[in-house]
């Protein structure tokens, strides 16, 4: 028995053909359980009201796009699962979106056209492998931060840091 077929996953995307191969990709590795829905505001209604395990939703959809659906679900008062894994399919690639997707709290990013390789190594990064959640005053998700860095020694990042440690932070402010 496949470990996916036990997995809840919510399909997002306006595309009715991109949801046909994507549903198909997952069907063919033993996923049984998988929930449509052509937006965001959609999804949320299934969120709130049937168990998800992850979610896979499309960038560019109307009313609500992938995005602000990943805002509502990591910061929403009412949210059902601030936690929920998401991953991002889009054919828009540029680094801005990328960013903006990733500040919004998604999980993984998957670009189209996809590949089974491409959504089963997303799927299993964010099952297997869940990256720690962070929140600061103006952020809440999956640490943005892919690697442990081996020379990381602590909150001081430049060779003047300890020096404005040790003077209160009254360093140079010059940029």
């Amino acid at each position: 028995m496949s470990a996916l077929q036990t997995l809840h996953i919510l399909l997002v995307d306006d595309n009715q053909h991109m949801r046909a191969i994507t549903s198909a990709i997952l069907q063919s590795a033993g996923v049984r359980n998988i929930r449509e829905v052509s937006d965001g505001a959609a999804a949320l209604d299934v969120v709130r009201d049937h168990p998800v395990d992850l979610a896979i939703v499309d960038f560019n959809m109307f009313p609500l796009d992938g995005v602000e659906f990943t805002r509502l679900i990591r910061n929403s008062p009412d949210s059902a699962n601030p936690y929920l894994p998401i991953i991002m399919m889009t054919g828009h690639s540029e680094k801005s979106r990328v960013y903006e997707a990733r500040d919004a709290g998604v999980t993984e990013f998957v670009v189209k056209p996809i590949t089974a390789k491409a959504v089963f190594d997303r799927i299993q990064a964010v099952i297997m492998r869940p990256r720690p959640f962070v929140k600061t005053d103006d952020y809440f998700g999956p640490d943005r931060r892919r690697t442990n860095a081996a020379s990381f020694r602590g909150p001081f990042r430049r060779s003047t840091d300890q020096v404005e440690a040790a003077l209160g932070g009254a360093g140079s402010s010059a940029a």
